[in-house]
């Protein structure tokens, strides 16, 4: 019973000395903090938490540290992960209003709208949440135009590049379809030509040489008269006929 006795008052004695570490680690990372030693103030509250992980202070701290040196991505995921340890709503309040805060940061305008609304939620005094919440739907707002604006105009230069780009096929097909066009004139032109050539061409030599032949026999039936009427005169005349061909 002694030794059991014993033991308890030892474990009891060992969450003692943890809990007064984990206690100057907070108040050290608290001194920090104020003297915005941002970075060694999250060490102490890193070393606190490794002597109670459950430590809701130190959580909140924390994110606090990482927040102020703009590591708005740790700080949204401490503050998150904190907002489902506790049902507290005043620090419910206060963690989703930091929460909201680190999202605004962000220009996560959305889940920040959301952040203080649950801040508000839990405590509906909080004018500061109020506030900030008004700033985040309007910038919200100015976000989701440009968004929107920024659609059109992609849209915008989608279609004109559409059209571009039927145009230059357009461009292409007519260019191909006439270069198309001109070779075939140029095939069916020399097509054209070559049939020309094929083509029996008239022989001058021959027609002349029919027509010599007209001469000669118009001479010789000429020669064929004269020589009839010599004989009749009793007088021989001999006709020379040169030939033209």
């Amino acid at each position: 019973m002694t030794k059991i006795l014993v033991h308890i008052l030892f474990i009891l004695f060992s969450l003692s000395a943890l809990a007064q570490k984990e206690r100057a680690s907070i108040r050290s990372g608290n001194k920090l903090y104020e003297q915005k030693n941002y970075t060694k103030a999250e060490n102490e509250y890193l070393d606190a938490l490794s002597k109670n992980k459950n430590s809701v202070e130190a959580q909140f701290n924390l994110g606090d540290a990482l927040y102020k040196q703009k590591k708005y991505p740790e700080a949204i995921q401490q503050f998150d992960q904190l907002s489902k340890q506790t049902t507290d709503k005043e620090l419910l309040s206060k963690i989703n209003h930091n929460l909201g805060n680190s999202y605004l940061e962000s220009k996560k305008y959305e889940e920040s709208v959301k952040a203080y609304k649950q801040a508000l939620k839990n405590n509906p005094k909080d004018e500061d949440a109020r506030y900030n919440l008004a700033y985040a739907q309007k910038m919200l707002l100015q976000q989701q135009n440009q968004e929107n604006k920024d659609n059109k105009e992609n849209k915008d230069n989608k279609d004109n590049k559409d059209k571009n780009q039927d145009k230059k096929e357009d461009e292409k097909n007519k260019d191909k379809q006439d270069k198309n066009e001109n070779n075939d004139k140029n095939k069916d032109k020399k097509e054209d030509e070559k049939n020309e050539q094929q083509k029996p061409k008239d022989n001058k030599n021959e027609m002349k040489k029919e027509e010599a032949e007209r001469i000669l026999d118009a001479l010789n039936k000429k020669e064929k008269d004269l020589k009839n009427k010599r004989k009749q005169k009793g007088t021989a005349v001999e006709i020379q006929i040169e030939k033209d061909w």
